[in-house]
């Protein structure tokens, strides 16, 4: 059957790929140039189903003062007037329960472990390389208290089979000797040694050729003004391009995906989560990482790719706004400068944002709308790579008739 996919980030180009190497005719709609533009282009570059957890947990309220109250802070709250703002983040707040965190960290692990197994299996069978490292994270803990904090991440690790390994101070510079060089504080450390890194923007573009040579279409410079819907179906597309149909439809629109749902009466609690990262090349390669440091004070991660360093993190709600704050880039020049000293030219780095799509439980929505050939992948938040290839194949199943490999009930639009 005919699939058109709306959206050419990471998600619907995975999604795209998936549906072109089970036998269907794929069409993707993309506003920009080229694939992977947008929130895509400049990720952190981690593939951690490891540190797949909610954002919502309990005792984030209070800390999300704290952290508003810093000079560097990871969560920044701007005023704008958008009552979906409001009402998400209220949301967020009923998330923050023991039971709720729970669950949406069993979900979250239970898509990513898939996912990063998927990729594997992409990777051998097609060769594809994008400055992939298979070296596991570090996540840093700089006090005692995140520490002892760990302890609930580690029992659903633990309950879902995921290595990991508890290190302290010693052990972290043994991971990444780097940080031997560092003044930061250090009190310890939890490492996933089956996590992976890698560039985003790199693999998107080379999965989309090869997506290309099994016939997928891609339509650039596109915009998507609406849907039409008839009889409970979507009927086609309204494009800048003029009218697309298909028969079966895919939202993968990322922060987008909520305002082209509005439109048709389907109401997606997903909002932009601003992100930033600076790209600094490598000039002293002692003192560098070897895969990805996780700070938790800062929630910034720095990850090398290549003969480069990514610094990326943090979280703004500001609406739908693609500013670069030079603040921003001097707190991802800090942590990066404080924990890896010298080890990357902070001065020449290029600068970046993006709009991670975010629910507020975390989990990305995947499954059927209540329109009978609408199918909503959207929502991955910070996760977008790490779960991009396992929500492909579910997607691909569901739209095949096929039996998905993991359980699949609980991540469609249906559970708002």
């Amino acid at each position: 059957m005919k699939v058109i996919v709306l959206g050419g980030g990471v998600i619907g180009v995975t999604s795209a790929y998936y549906l072109a190497k089970a036998g269907h005719e794929v069409e993707v709609i993309e506003r920009q140039p080229g694939v992977a533009l947008e929130t895509s282009f400049a990720n952190a570059g981690e593939v951690s189903p490891g540190y797949a957890s909610p954002w919502a947990a309990p005792g984030i309220p209070r800390k999300a003062i704290k952290w508003l109250l810093m000079k560097h802070p990871p969560l920044i709250v701007k005023a704008v007037a958008d009552p979906y703002m409001v009402r998400w983040m209220f949301q967020v707040l009923t998330n923050c329960t023991a039971g709720r965190y729970a669950t949406n960290k069993a979900r979250m692990v239970r898509v990513a472990e898939y996912s990063r197994d998927v990729l594997k299996a992409l990777r051998a069978d097609t060769g594809i390389t994008y400055d992939e490292r298979m070296a596991g994270t570090l996540q840093l803990f700089r006090t005692q208290h995140q520490v002892d904090d760990a302890h609930k991440d580690i029992e659903v690790l633990a309950q879902y089979g995921v290595a990991y390994e508890v290190l302290d101070k010693a052990g972290c510079i043994g991971a990444e000797p780097g940080l031997g060089a560092s003044d930061a504080p250090i009190a310890g450390g939890l490492r996933l040694p089956g996590d992976e890194t890698g560039d985003c923007h790199i693999f998107t573009t080379k999965l989309a050729a090869m997506a290309v040579e099994l016939g997928v279409v891609f339509r650039y410079g596109v915009t998507i003004n609406g849907l039409d819907v008839q009889s409970g179906k979507v009927a086609g597309v309204q494009t800048s391009a003029g009218r697309i149909t298909g028969d079966r439809y895919i939202m993968a629109m990322g922060s987008f995906s909520p305002r082209l749902g509005r439109t048709i009466g389907i109401d997606l609690p997903i909002y932009p989560v601003k992100g930033y990262s600076i790209t600094a090349p490598i000039i002293k390669e002692a003192t560098a990482p070897v895969s990805t440091v996780l700070d938790e004070s800062y929630k910034i991660a720095v990850t090398r790719l290549g003969d480069r360093i990514r610094v990326g993190g943090m979280a703004e709600l500001s609406g739908y706004n693609s500013d670069l704050s030079p603040h921003r880039k001097e707190t991802l020049a800090f942590v990066v400068n404080q924990l890896f000293p010298g080890a990357g030219d902070t001065v020449k780095a290029t600068f970046w944002t993006g709009m991670r799509p975010m629910t507020p439980d975390s989990t990305p929505i995947v499954g059927i709308s209540k329109l009978d050939n609408l199918y909503i992948n959207s929502g991955h938040g910070t996760l977008g790579w790490t779960m991009a290839c396992g929500s492909a194949r579910v997607m691909t199943d569901m739209i095949s008739g096929t039996k998905p490999d993991i359980d699949i009930s609980d991540l469609g639009p249906g559970r708002y």
